[in-house]
């Protein structure tokens, strides 16, 4: 049995027995959109099949360097730290290319930390889409750097004078492709053995920078890929004594990297009709589009916090290198943060051009699909579209994002929108945990800050 044949609980127990495992693996996303996970004997992973099993609920209580909020209700030191409830997602069973036959399920959790859990969180805004007759269609791309470098090189040098892949800049380039062939092919071939395959891969402009264009998918599925695509092939590049690195400005001599998603709604029981098509109208656009985008436009510096989620992510949202720095909308237009792509039913979309390589998939999607039901549900009415370069022209202040984490978690916590579509608890738990990143960020002493003042100041 071919493991994305697996949808029920009779179906993994054929596939364990065919395959004669003793152990699999399982992992859940945390707040960040890491993956957390173990392997299971599969005594132990049949009994939780029907009825779960106990993950330590820790795992939404700390950040990515594993250091413990000190700011969050749902879990800490005062509870204890019990484990919570997680369910296996039997339709995401996975073989794992570089474990030849072992098999992958993802996990969510269950009540009552479903209320804060990313993936959840993205599953109630899609519910809300289809209670609203939609079906979401989706996909993501991502820009990432790779390094001849080890998990160990970089911290031994400092992250400083790191060797990429390929040197300067040289975008789309076919010599860079060639050369690395094997690497762009194992890549390719990662991708569809584990079902989340590339549409296009190519190189961007900088020194060993790849975007990767995921194929189109609906809903849940859309963002599952997304995930699964930034850990493996984390997995694939440290296999091969590379590492990929999604962070979102790494240095100041390249652009950063973006995880821009392309979406689109559709009608009727088989989403065979789309939302966003009028032939009839400027720019190919409808009215439910046009809302759509005025929802996402508006909402956009409230959301910020959910797909520039890190310190980091503000060093990429700077005038001139490809990232936008108002909530802005055009046509065809790589300045704005929404870029509207006419073309035929098939093909009209939004491209959400603000969120960084270094979101959490589910919760990226969440903001960018619940911004637009929510324009849709008010009817509002979208302005004039940005023509030309975006960074050259004055916006309204309510159009400006946010500057710092610090600023962004801020307006996420008072935003009774995102309380309205994602729930006061997980809004209140993210905006802390953001709160709490920035905190930690401000406690260090920058190599800047050292050089600019140690002696002169």
């Amino acid at each position: 049995m071919q493991p994305r044949a697996v949808k029920t609980a009779e179906d993994v127990r054929r596939i364990l027995r065919e395959r004669k495992l003793t152990h699999v693996k399982v992992g859940v996303h945390d707040s960040d959109g890491i993956l957390r996970g173990k392997y299971l004997h599969v005594d132990k992973f049949q009994s939780a099949l029907e009825k779960g099993f106990g993950f330590c609920d820790v795992v939404l209580g700390w950040d990515a360097n594993d250091q413990l909020y000190d700011n969050t209700t749902y879990t800490g030191w005062h509870t204890a730290y019990p484990d919570a409830p997680v369910r296996v997602l039997l339709d995401s069973c996975r073989e794992i290319p570089t474990e030849p036959g072992n098999l992958f399920f993802l996990c969510e959790f269950a009540p009552p930390a479903d209320a804060i859990c990313p993936r959840n969180t993205l599953k109630r805004v899609l519910e809300k889409a289809r209670s609203m007759g939609f079906e979401v269609r989706c996909g993501f791309e991502y820009e990432f750097f790779v390094f001849a470098e080890t998990p160990h090189s970089v911290r031994e040098k400092g992250y400083k004078n790191l060797k990429p892949i390929s040197p300067g800049f040289f975008g789309y380039s076919v010599l860079r492709n060639s050369v690395h062939a094997e690497w762009y092919r194992d890549l390719l071939d990662l991708g569809e053995r584990m079902d989340f395959g590339l549409e296009g891969l190519h190189t961007e402009t900088g020194a060993g920078v790849l975007e990767a264009a995921l194929r189109v998918s609906t809903g849940i599925d859309a963002a599952d890929k997304a995930a699964l695509f930034k850990t493996f092939t984390k997995v694939l590049a440290e296999r091969r004594g590379w590492l990929a690195s999604f962070m979102a400005k790494w240095s100041r001599d390249w652009p950063g990297c973006g995880g821009h998603i392309h979406m689109s709604l559709w009608r009727g029981t088989k989403g065979t009709k789309s939302a966003f098509y009028d032939p009839q109208s400027a720019y190919g656009m409808s009215e439910t589009m046009r809302s759509f985008v005025a929802g996402q436009q508006l909402l956009l510096p409230e959301f910020l916090a959910m797909v520039a989620p890190t310190v980091n992510s503000y060093r990429r949202l700077i005038p001139g290198y490809w990232a936008p720095t108002v909530a802005t909308w055009g046509v065809e237009n790589r300045t704005t943060a929404l870029r509207v792509i006419p073309g035929s039913e098939k093909s009209t979309r939004v491209e959400y051009r603000v969120a960084a390589a270094d979101a959490n998939p589910y919760l990226a999607l969440a903001a960018a699909v619940a911004s637009g039901l929510w324009g849709i549900e008010n009817k509002l009415k979208l302005g004039e579209p940005v023509k030309g370069n975006a960074y050259a022209k004055q916006h309204a202040d309510r159009l400006q994002l946010p500057r710092t984490l610090m600023e962004a978690a801020e307006r996420l916590k008072q935003s009774k929108a995102a309380k309205d579509l994602f729930g006061k608890p997980f809004v209140d738990h993210f905006a802390a945990t953001r709160d709490w990143e920035e905190r930690e960020f401000r406690k260090h002493v920058s190599d800047w800050e050292l050089d600019r003042y140690f002696e002169i100041i």
